[in-house]
């Protein structure tokens, strides 16, 4: 990454990391980037913190044309609203296991799943996009399930919220507690009036 695009890869991560450091058990926060306007929510429960930056279009452009797209391959999905997603086990009561499939983007009282990554590669290989061009798109997207241990495992990854430029929504992010009693193990987090990129 060059220039522009790697300064706000690296605000980002200097941005998440004093959001987790400072945010308060169910206390959602929002910040601006000052230089590129991009936003970012995140917030923590049940020892779980998570948050979402947006990623500008012409940074998405950016990134994968450097990786050998064209700007039209990638073009329906720069416009897709798209986050930088972060999710961390900091104090769970035990390992946590989530399934992005059950994760539900919630715009004016209707809630939706989230656009699976096996659907924006089936678009990309219709359009001709070669091998490697699909795996560096696979490879940046955030995991479709994953099981994180208590003490700060991680992980983070593009996600596509698929809403046009500038619409608002909630997004409810859900996961299990590994050996919590049934019932008690389902946890969620929503972080509510998040804004796509224009």
């Amino acid at each position: 990454m060059k220039g522009p695009l790697r300064r706000h890869w690296v605000w980002c991560w200097l941005l998440l990391a004093g959001l987790a450091w400072g945010s308060e058990e169910g206390t959602q926060q929002h910040s601006r980037d000052r230089v590129t306007g991009a936003e970012t929510w995140a917030a923590k429960s049940d020892g779980v913190f998570f948050s979402l930056t947006q990623i500008l279009p012409d940074q998405l452009r950016a990134f994968y044309v450097n990786r050998g797209l064209t700007q039209e391959q990638i073009e329906p999905y720069a416009t897709s609203c798209v986050f930088m997603t972060v999710l961390r086990n900091d104090s769970a009561p035990g390992p946590i296991r989530f399934r992005r499939a059950d994760w539900r983007v919630r715009v004016e009282g209707n809630e939706r799943p989230l656009v699976p990554t096996n659907k924006w590669l089936a678009t990309l290989r219709r359009q001709g996009v070669g091998q490697s061009g699909l795996i560096a798109f696979r490879w940046a997207q955030f995991p479709a399930e994953q099981t994180y241990r208590p003490g700060g495992d991680w992980n983070q990854g593009m996600l596509s919220v698929g809403l046009a430029p500038g619409q608002s929504f909630d997004l409810v992010a859900s996961w299990r507690v590994e050996g919590a009693p049934v019932g008690g193990d389902r946890r969620k987090l929503v972080l509510k009036g998040v804004r796509c990129a224009n």
